[in-house]
């Protein structure tokens, strides 16, 4: 990593002064050497996480565990191992960071109100039982109508959620009105799905996934509402830096590390707005779903993000049962 003299502070420097910078990746080395507030963890960073040295005791200790078990190939005991090595991998990352670390749901629990908020529940236990309490995790659950309703659920609770995969408007709306802790919306995600219809904007200010962020942030202020905006799934340092002074910017190790090894003035992009005392009517599930049967890219990617993240954790579930047999 390049070092940046104190006469001219890095645009990664600069941009923590403005946002809460979170590390997208659940690599121990990268975390430990770029020192963001939040990190994540997910089924493909776990999946990654299984080839790396400082995890070879957990997940040793973790396929023991499911050899001592009756039917240790049993799918059962392979589901069980998958979610104990993502608590493990999120267990030991909590002690890197001063904030959170993010736990994701499975994709495929994604439209079940009851298993999302089960699921959820278990791994908040799961993670007690690690010492890790409850200030120190977000439960991911994927923004489709019954994700939201297990986030209200779980929210009042006193489990913080951070709902993920949020493209539409409405979409955002209802997670701060169900109380979310925090929502990502994909800037990236949103651009890919333009750009392969050939919309290429012609400047950084006319990037979709930046224009959806900006008004998605400026109405939440505008509501007072405390759910925060985590702009999430960049391409380049220039969407990074023109969402400068979003509540969070959740960021990949190579973006980091640009962003780092380079100066120049980092401009703040993004400051809150007036609060508006105004009459609204809270989103429910049928504006819910016709707001984002509405919107070909918000349901497009909505839809493909649970697939991807779905196969993400059979792809991980089938690691360990190759482990296992």
């Amino acid at each position: 990593m390049t070092a940046t003299s104190s006469a001219s502070p890095s645009r990664l420097q600069q941009l923590r002064q403005m946002s809460v910078v979170v590390a997208d990746t659940g690599d121990f080395d990268a975390i430990k050497r770029l020192k963001p507030v939040d990190c994540t963890t997910n089924p493909t960073l776990v999946k990654k996480a299984l080839v790396l040295p400082v995890y070879a005791e957990l997940i040793e200790r973790e396929l023991a565990w499911a050899h001592a078990q009756a039917g240790a190939g049993d799918k059962a005991v392979v589901d069980e191992v998958a979610d104990r090595l993502t608590v493990g991998v999120g267990a030991m990352l909590s002690a890197l960071v001063p904030g959170r670390v993010s736990t994701e749901v499975d994709a495929d629990l994604a439209h079940d109100t009851a298993a999302t908020v089960a699921k959820a529940r278990k791994f908040v236990a799961m993670y007690a039982e690690r010492g890790v309490g409850r200030d120190k995790i977000l439960i991911k659950v994927a923004a489709t109508w019954e994700g939201v309703e297990a986030a209200r659920q779980l929210q009042a609770e006193g489990i913080d959620c951070n709902l993920t995969l949020i493209f539409n408007p409405t979409q955002a709306i209802a997670c701060a009105e169900a109380g979310a802790f925090l929502i990502s919306p994909f800037v990236g995600r949103i651009l890919d799905w333009y750009k392969a219809r050939g919309q290429v904007p012609a400047s950084i200010d006319e990037d979709p996934g930046v224009k959806f962020v900006r008004g998605v942030y400026d109405e939440f202020k505008r509501r007072g509402s405390s759910t925060v905006v985590m702009g999430a799934s960049f391409r380049s340092v220039e969407q990074v830096l023109a969402l400068a002074g979003c509540d969070r910017l959740t960021i990949s190790p190579d973006l980091l590390e640009q962003l780092d090894a380079s100066t120049g003035t980092v401009e703040r992009r993004l400051s809150p707005v007036a609060r508006e005392e105004r009459a609204t009517v809270p989103v429910d599930a049928a504006r819910f779903a016709a707001d984002l049967a509405a919107d070909a890219m918000a349901n497009d990617k909505l839809a493909e993000g649970i697939v991807t993240f779905a196969k993400d954790l059979d792809a991980l579930r089938a690691d360990i049962a190759q482990r296992l047999a």
